[in-house]
C-alpha cells in the first residue's frame, strides 16, 4: 500500500490495495486509521462490482439506502445509491450527507462508474481545519450553539433534526464545524437576523481554499470519506454522463462539547410566525414528549 497526500488539510490517494477482496481486521483497521488521518481517501483503478461494493461498506457498519432519492430499477442492490448527472443533477452545494437525520451518516464509499473526460471534479473540505482557524471567541460562541437541519432540498420539509454547530468526533476527539448550506436552516439559540449572519459567514468560511482538496476523477476510482468531519461539493462544469454509485454507513448521534452552555431557543413572537419557527416549535414539542 502506497499513500500519497493530496493537500495540506485533507486527502490522500492510496495505491497497491485491492478493495474487491474481503477485508480482514488488520486491513480494516489500517483503512480506518488512514481515514482518521486524511479524512478522505481515493483508491484508483479498482475492479469492484456492485456486490463487492456492498460487501466493502458492510465491513465498516450498517448500510442504509438514501431516504428520499430513488434508485433506477436496474439496480439490484438497495443499499447502493446511484446518481447519473444526465437525469439526476449533481450536489453542487457544500454539504455533509443527510444531516437532517437524528443519526446521520458516519462514512460514505463512492465508486465512479463513468465520468466525463473533463470536469465534474469533487471537492472536500476539512471541518477540523475550518474550526481550528476560527478565532477563539468565535470558537467559543459556535460551541455553545445548535442548529436545525431539514430535508427541504429533497421535498421533505418535515424531516428535521437539531445538531451541535460544533461536534466532537467520537474517535479522534477533535472538534469540527457541523453546519452546511444545503441542509442547515437556522441556529436555534439566535434570532433570525443573528442566525442568518452567522450561518452565512460559516458556510462561506468552510469553502476557503486552504481547507479543501479537489479530485479529478477516472472511472473505477473508489473514494471513502468521513462525514463527521468533512463537507463535499461537486463541480457542475461538464458535459456528458457522470454516473456514481455510493453506499452510506450509518449512523451515530452528533455530540458537542459537554462543557458547552445550553441557551434557550429563540423563537419569533411578533407578527406571523415564520415557517422555520413553526417547524422548530413542533419539533421541540415532539422531542419533549418522547
Amino acid at each position: 500500500m502506497v499513500v500519497r497526500r493530496l493537500a495540506g488539510s485533507l486527502g490522500a490517494e492510496v495505491t497497491g490495495f485491492d478493495l474487491s477482496k474481503p477485508l480482514d481486521q488488520d486491513a480494516k483497521n489500517e483503512i480506518q486509521d488512514l481515514l482518521h488521518e486524511h479524512l478522505v481517501l481515493f483508491f484508483p483503478s479498482q475492479d469492484l462490482n456492485a456486490a463487492e461494493h456492498v460487501q466493502l461498506g458492510r465491513c465498516f457498519g450498517t448500510l442504509e439506502a438514501h431516504p428520499h432519492l430513488k434508485n433506477p430499477s436496474s439496480n439490484d442492490h438497495p443499499e447502493i445509491f446511484e446518481l447519473a448527472a444526465s437525469h439526476g443533477g449533481v450536489a453542487d452545494e457544500w454539504h455533509t450527507d443527510i444531516t437532517f437525520q437524528e443519526k446521520p451518516a458516519i462514512m460514505s464509499i463512492l465508486r465512479m462508474v463513468k465520468c466525463p473526460p473533463v470536469g465534474g471534479d469533487t471537492m472536500w473540505s476539512s471541518m477540523y481545519a475550518a474550526y481550528d482557524a476560527l478565532s477563539e471567541p468565535m470558537q467559543a460562541l459556535c460551541s455553545d450553539l445548535t442548529a436545525l437541519h431539514d430535508a427541504s432540498p429533497h421535498g421533505q420539509d418535515e424531516k428535521m433534526a437539531i445538531h451541535p454547530v460544533v461536534r466532537v468526533h467520537p474517535v479522534t476527539g477533535k472538534k469540527a464545524l457541523y453546519v452546511n448550506e444545503h441542509f442547515t436552516r437556522r441556529i436555534v439559540e439566535l434570532s433570525h437576523s443573528e442566525s442568518d449572519v452567522i450561518l452565512r459567514y460559516l458556510t462561506k468560511w468552510i469553502a476557503m481554499p486552504q481547507f479543501t482538496v479537489r479530485y479529478s476523477w477516472a472511472a473505477d476510482t473508489v473514494a471513502m470519506w468521513d462525514n463527521r468531519c468533512t463537507q463535499h461539493y461537486v463541480l457542475n462544469d461538464f458535459e456528458g454522463e457522470r454516473l456514481i454509485q455510493r453506499v452510506t454507513i450509518m449512523g451515530d448521534e452528533p455530540h458537542g462539547d459537554s462543557a458547552s452552555r445550553k441557551w434557550a431557543p429563540q423563537l419569533s413572537s411578533q407578527g406571523a410566525i415564520r415557517r422555520h419557527d413553526s417547524k422548530l416549535r413542533r419539533f421541540l414539542r415532539t422531542t419533549k414528549t418522547q
